[in-house]
C-alpha cells in the first residue's frame, strides 16, 4: 500500500533545502538566511502593517485537536493577560506553534491544523519548514519553551506578537533509526519571533507574517 502523503503538503509546492541544518527542534526559519530570517516571510516589512480583515461576525470555529508525541513537549508561558482579546491571541498562535510540530511528528498527518491556524506568507513558511524536514526523514524530539510572549492589539481584527524560544533542549531525529542529533547550547539556541496575526470570520487568530531572529540578545538566559 502506497503511504498517503499530507493532503496540505501534496497541494503546495515545498522547497527544501539542498542540506537540512536543524540546531534544534520546532523552529519553522530559514538557517540558510541573513539573520534566520523565515523562509516565505515577508521579511521587508513590518508585521503590523498590512491591511487587516473584517471583524468577526461568527461564533468560534471548530478548532482541530493538536496532538503532539510523547517525547516532545512545548511549554508556552504568560498564557493569561488579563486581557480576552490578547489571551485569544496567545492561545491560537500557541496551537499554531504546536500545529507546526504535529505535521512534522506525524500525529497531525494530514495537516489540518497547519493550514487552520496559518495563512498567507506564514503558511507558506510552515509548509516549507515542513517540507524540509520530511525531504530529511526527520522528525523533532525533547522540549522547547516559549516566554515573553508580549501582545499588541492594532485593531479588532489584526494583533502583534513578539515571543522567545528556548530551544536548548530541543532537537531533530531521524524517523529511521531514531538517533537524536544533540547540538551544544549556544546563543543560536534562542531565538526571537515577531508574528503579526489577524481574526478570520471564523474567529480564529490565523499567524500570516513570521520572521525570526535566531541568537537574538533579548531572548538570551
Amino acid at each position: 500500500m502506497n503511504r498517503r502523503r499530507p493532503t496540505l503538503l501534496a497541494a503546495l509546492a515545498l522547497t527544501a533545502a539542498a542540506a537540512l541544518t536543524m540546531s534544534a527542534c520546532g523552529s519553522d526559519d530559514d538557517s540558510s538566511g541573513d539573520n534566520d530570517k523565515i523562509a516565505g516571510a515577508d521579511t521587508g516589512s513590518d508585521p503590523s502593517a498590512s491591511p487587516s480583515p473584517s471583524p468577526s461576525s461568527t461564533g468560534a470555529a471548530d478548532r482541530p485537536k493538536v496532538e503532539l508525541p510523547a517525547d516532545l513537549e512545548l511549554t508556552f508561558e504568560g498564557a493569561e493577560t488579563g486581557d480576552p482579546v490578547k489571551d485569544a491571541v496567545l492561545a491560537d498562535s500557541a496551537e499554531r506553534m504546536r500545529a507546526v510540530d504535529a505535521a512534522i511528528a506525524g500525529t497531525d498527518p494530514e495537516s489540518k491544523a497547519l493550514g487552520f491556524y496559518n495563512t498567507g506568507k506564514a503558511l507558506e513558511a510552515a509548509v516549507s519548514w515542513v517540507g524540509q524536514f520530511e525531504q530529511a526523514n526527520a522528525t523533532v524530539t525533547g522540549e522547547v519553551r516559549y516566554f515573553d510572549r508580549k501582545v499588541t492589539l492594532k485593531d479588532k481584527a489584526s494583533a502583534v506578537l513578539t515571543f522567545c524560544a528556548d530551544e536548548s533542549k530541543g532537537f531533530s531525529k531521524d524517523k529511521k533509526t531514531g538517533k537524536v542529533a544533540k547540538t551544544p547550547v549556544t546563543k543560536n539556541s534562542y531565538v526571537l519571533y515577531n508574528t503579526r496575526l489577524d481574526k478570520n470570520a471564523d474567529g480564529v487568530w490565523q499567524t500570516s507574517q513570521i520572521i525570526s531572529t535566531r541568537g537574538a540578545a533579548q531572548c538570551q538566559p
